[in-house]
């Protein structure tokens, strides 16, 4: 197993996600506590030493099991991260009940790492609001013991990371993003990286294979990577991308199977980072993923300049994309939500104005009935 130095802790460089935890005939909520059992013992056989968990996976039931599992296990033999669960905005100010609850679910006297969960469009004004007493409240736990390191996960767009970074950045000590191959460019995550960079904050990685889509690609793609490296699986290749980012400290994996887990440790054995011409083809694969089914918006803004409404149109279609590429998901509904009804795809008139002057030709009026109407905003 390769490990990385955090202020003087090793730690394994993949971390096992406990949000796909295996499940039984019930489905998600009933977590399969034998087979997870199982899978825990053999990440610590082999050196895994990092479990991720939070109060929303398995409909609260990942950090039960999770909880129980370890502690079984040496307190100082596995480092723990668990969130404050403000994607739900009805959780904002139960920051202390929650955080007490979650010690007792999770059968721990403290957290070695503890995040505020998806910083996001959707709840930066409660999350940055002084009123609701999260920040201060969880920096008193963390100078009582009770939270090791205090950190944050974003799924928001660059302009909420900095938000939170501008008030709270002194105090984070890492912060968890969406980051691969497909999303480098697509969801804007090198840049993203680079303004941690500037807080000298490390990174922590979740969806390295983008939810299962990296697994396995086209019998073109694939033939273009081993011809590169024979012996390497398509998820190894993810994870070798990840393996070249100097930032990045911990590469969270959602592992639901024992095959999974074996596969992925078999990977972390030793670190194989990608040259220059490898890292060149795998961004390639992605670009060209990503114009297949996905709207070529090149945000030149000539569209926003002829809108009567003044919709932001390349955000929009951004959120129109990646609802498009993943079939569906929680981020752009997210996203949508924090927008008032005027600027949201619904409020466009139809005009054709916006098409009138897009280069690329994009049928706008189309594009946002069409987002509108599947998420019905």
């Amino acid at each position: 197993m390769i490990y990385k130095e955090f202020q003087n802790e090793q730690l394994s460089a993949l971390g096992f996600g406990c949000m796909r935890l295996p499940c039984g005939a019930g489905g998600d909520p009933d977590v399969d506590a034998d087979t997870t059992k199982k899978m825990v013992q053999y990440a610590f056989d082999h050196g895994v030493n990092y479990f991720d968990t939070a109060w929303g996976y398995h409909a609260g039931n990942s950090e039960t099991v999770i909880g129980r599992i370890l502690s079984e296990y040496p307190r100082e033999s596995f480092f723990l991260a668990d969130k404050f669960p403000g994607y739900d905005l009805s959780n904002i100010t139960k920051v202390r009940e929650i955080f007490e609850k979650q010690l007792q679910k999770c059968r721990v006297e403290y957290f070695d790492f503890y995040l505020f969960h998806n910083v996001c469009e959707m709840n930066i004004d409660a999350y940055l609001d002084p009123a609701n007493g999260i920040y201060e409240y969880l920096m008193e736990q963390k100078r009582n013991g009770r939270i090791r390191h205090l950190g944050f996960s974003c799924h928001g767009h660059l302009d909420v990371l900095q938000r939170f970074l501008e008030a709270y950045g002194k105090d984070m000590e890492f912060c968890q993003l969406q980051i691969n191959y497909l999303d480098w460019n697509f969801q804007d995550a090198k840049a993203k990286v680079e303004a941690l960079k500037e807080y000298q904050i490390p990174v922590w990685v979740m969806e390295p294979l983008r939810g299962g889509s990296l697994v396995s690609l086209s019998e073109e793609n694939e033939a273009r990577l081993k011809a590169l490296r024979p012996g390497e699986k398509v998820p190894a290749w993810a994870f070798r991308f990840l393996q070249s980012l100097p930032e990045v400290t911990m590469i969270l994996s959602g592992m639901s199977a024992m095959d999974q887990m074996e596969a992925n440790i078999r990977t972390f054995e030793e670190a194989k980072p990608l040259n220059e011409e490898e890292m060149n083809t795998l961004l390639d694969i992605a670009d060209h993923m990503m114009k297949k089914g996905t709207v070529p918006c090149t945000a030149c803004r000539y569209c926003t300049t002829h809108c009567p409404m003044e919709l932001d149109i390349p955000y929009l279609i951004s959120l129109y994309n990646e609802h498009l590429y993943t079939g569906g998901g929680f981020l752009a509904p997210m996203a949508l939500m924090a927008l008032p009804d005027e600027k949201k795809p619904s409020a466009c008139i139809g005009c054709g104005s916006c098409a009138a002057v897009c280069p690329q030709q994009i049928q706008i009026p189309d594009i946002m009935s069409d987002f509108a109407e599947k998420l019905h905003l």
